[in-house]
């Protein structure tokens, strides 16, 4: 059963340091439900970026949000509100896209990253705007290993942390 939810609880993650910008689609219930994003414990959203800069997993939120803002990275989805049922991304309808430009405002973002094919899918949908796509982080992506994905996440996003990068 499809029901209409939007952000309202769960606002964009944007330190004013930020230098990427990381969308998902949209937040899974356990993301809602803790007013936080990549939530659920099977996501290896965590692992993957702890990995990529050596460091340990993050495990509370509070400790989540402080390892995104010292490596400057904010976080928030391609869509503010649509009908989903549960947190399956391949049942969303009537798609509402973000303000990306009020986002964008908020930090000196250098490049926009998603995650997963159906982030991927609406951000050309809604916006044109250069953007890089990374694989999906949730356990349902099984056919590529945390290692796999920490690589890809640590070659594509970490040059543009680097104080001599460009802006994308």
């Amino acid at each position: 059963m499809l029901l209409h939810v939007d952000h309202g609880c769960l606002p964009p993650f944007v330190p004013e340091r930020s230098r990427v910008l990381i969308l998902g689609s949209f937040p899974s219930v356990e993301s809602r439900r803790q007013a936080f994003y990549y939530a659920h414990k099977t996501n290896r959203f965590f692992p993957a970026l702890a990995k990529a800069f050596q460091e340990e997993t993050p495990i509370s939120i509070p400790e989540r949000k402080a390892f995104l803002v010292k490596h400057r990275i904010a976080l928030y989805d391609v869509l503010f509100s649509c009908d989903i049922e549960k947190s399956k991304d391949d049942t969303i309808e009537n798609p509402t896209p973000i303000d990306l430009e009020s986002i964008l405002s908020k930090a000196p973002i250098r490049a926009i990253f998603t995650t997963g094919k159906k982030a991927e899918t609406l951000f050309r949908q809604f916006f044109d705007k250069d953007f890089i796509p990374l694989p999906s982080s949730s356990s349902a992506n099984a056919r590529m290993s945390l290692e796999e994905l920490a690589t890809i996440y640590a070659d594509k996003i970490l040059p543009f942390l680097e104080e001599s990068a460009s802006v994308c």
